[in-house]
């Protein structure tokens, strides 16, 4: 009965390991990649075209309230209470703009970081094919990090496929 105890403890450690868990600063190869700077810029830019036009139908908004505040005392109760109207009909459409520009930002950063996420997971897969791991955890889930870091074989590995899709769409466009 021991020597059966012992020979599973034994396998059961072998197979164990056997197993190879690695991980990865999924940030830090994100960090690295030219597309996902790309990315982020034309994010960055459209929020801030957005930000603007907010802001500038938000200041429209206010200097048209304030104006039918000092023009009240000379308005008749029902042309205030059309212009009223008017106010609250735009401010509506102020929110409903905003809420339209925040779900095309959303679309558009799920856009642009979907194939950069596809990109990564490849890159992840072949490492891990080439090196013989079976399981990779990204760094930020971790609570204790004595494994394989492989964070630096997935940039050189991301780097690659990134430069094979740019010369594929050079060769496409031409």
């Amino acid at each position: 009965m021991l020597i059966l105890l012992v020979a599973v403890t034994t396998l059961g450690g072998t197979a164990y390991g056997q197993t190879p868990v690695a991980h990865v600063n999924t940030q830090k190869v994100l960090d690295t990649m030219p597309s996902r700077k790309s990315a982020m810029t034309e994010l960055e830019n459209f929020e801030r075209r957005a930000v603007k036009e907010l802001q500038e139908t938000q200041q429209q908004l206010q200097a048209d309230y304030e104006k039918l505040q000092r023009e009240k005392a000379t308005m008749s109760p029902t042309a205030y209470k059309f212009e009223e109207e008017r106010l609250m009909k735009k401010s509506q459409e102020f929110q409903t703009r905003q809420q339209e520009l925040d779900q095309q930002i959303q679309i558009l950063s799920q856009d642009l970081n979907a194939p950069i996420l596809d990109m990564v997971q490849k890159a992840v897969a072949k490492v891990c094919k080439a090196e013989k791991i079976s399981y990779v955890i990204d760094e930020s889930s971790l609570l204790y990090s004595g494994g394989r870091d492989i964070t630096d074989l997935v940039v050189k590995e991301v780097l690659v496929l990134e430069k094979e899709k740019e010369a594929a769409a050079v060769k496409e466009s031409n």
